[in-house]
């Protein structure tokens, strides 16, 4: 009998590199950022070394940079003054709001050059922290949120938003979004869903990088880390509502949440490489532990590998320079 031997396929660079069953592009990916109000220079972010916290100036340069790399798209989250935040969140429709002013500068910049998305939710600009209006009861109110995310997300198409993303896990957002998008005339602004958002560990430093005021948990509106179906069928409920993209996060510690999305969905699928899932990396390389590069590379390949169309990495902008 013959012997087998598939390391004839590993034997050089361009041998690996021409049977690669999974290849990353700059294309698909889609690079987070922040911009702050009332600061006049980045600010770094403690806990995602590497990471700032942009000016509108700084987010246009940046935008430019994003833009000639070949990146996909630019994630946009607003950091509004303390003073600004309310019950309400009411800062985040303003159109003079940091998140707003911070659209107009990046489409200003790089027109359609790259996908413009805004992240729709309230955590940033509530002075409770949570993802939408509270109750008598200091709950989560689901329908009042959902109309608050409705007003968000014109004012983000206004400001021109190619894509809003929903991520608060409110029952029926995606629907209502979609109908109050196109009564609004943006019938062709997109919208991508966060349709399989755990109550992750993993979002620590994201917490610092929005200067969250959040008071408790969100376990009583994002998924429970153990739920593997609910997944999916937080998903298939989010299509039925017309999402035009979906998408899991946490990535990494969720691939196989993702390959069961990805196995589902007639959409393009994305998953989120979280900033917990970026610290640790980028902690461990800088005390000599791995290869930052390497580690990078590695991880959003797995991510891809799983069934990811689209990913969200702060690692955009290296790896996109790097090919």
């Amino acid at each position: 009998m013959t012997t087998i031997r598939p390391r004839r396929l590993r034997t050089t660079p361009a041998m690996r590199a021409l049977v690669r069953e999974t290849r990353v592009s700059p294309g698909q990916l889609v690079l987070p950022v922040f911009v702050r109000d009332g600061i006049d220079a980045p600010a770094p972010i403690a806990s995602m070394p590497g990471v700032v916290q942009h000016t509108v100036d700084s987010l246009r340069r940046e935008a430019v940079r994003a833009a000639n790399a070949g990146v996909g798209g630019l994630m946009l989250f607003g950091v509004p003054l303390e003073s600004d935040k309310d019950a309400a969140g009411s800062c985040g429709e303003d159109p003079d709001g940091i998140l707003t002013r911070g659209l107009r500068a990046v489409r200003e910049e790089v027109g359609d050059d790259l996908v413009v998305m805004a992240d729709t939710c309230l955590d940033e600009f509530t002075s409770h922290g949570h993802c939408g209006v509270l109750d008598a009861r200091g709950r989560v109110d689901n329908d009042a949120t959902v109309d608050a995310y409705v007003r968000l997300a014109v004012a983000q198409a206004d400001a021109g938003a190619h894509v809003v993303g929903p991520s608060g896990m409110m029952d029926g957002q995606v629907l209502a979004i979609r109908s109050g998008l196109d009564q609004a005339g943006y019938a062709d602004v997109s919208i991508l869903a966060y349709a399989a958002k755990y109550a992750s560990a993993f979002y620590g430093p994201f917490r610092e990088a929005v200067g969250s005021s959040l008071r408790g948990d969100r376990r009583t509106y994002q998924q429970d880390p153990a739920n593997r179906r609910e997944g999916l069928r937080e998903t298939l409920l989010d299509l039925a509502e017309g999402a035009d993209m979906v998408m899991v996060k946490p990535a990494s510690h969720y691939l196989d949440v993702l390959a069961d999305v990805a196995a589902a969905s007639d959409v393009p699928v994305a998953a989120y490489q979280v900033s917990g899932e970026y610290a640790m990396i980028a902690a461990a390389a800088e005390r000599g532990w791995i290869d930052s590069e390497a580690a990078a590379s590695e991880s959003v390949t797995s991510i891809v590998r799983a069934g990811a169309d689209i990913v969200l990495t702060y690692f955009a902008l290296d790896l996109a320079s790097r090919r």
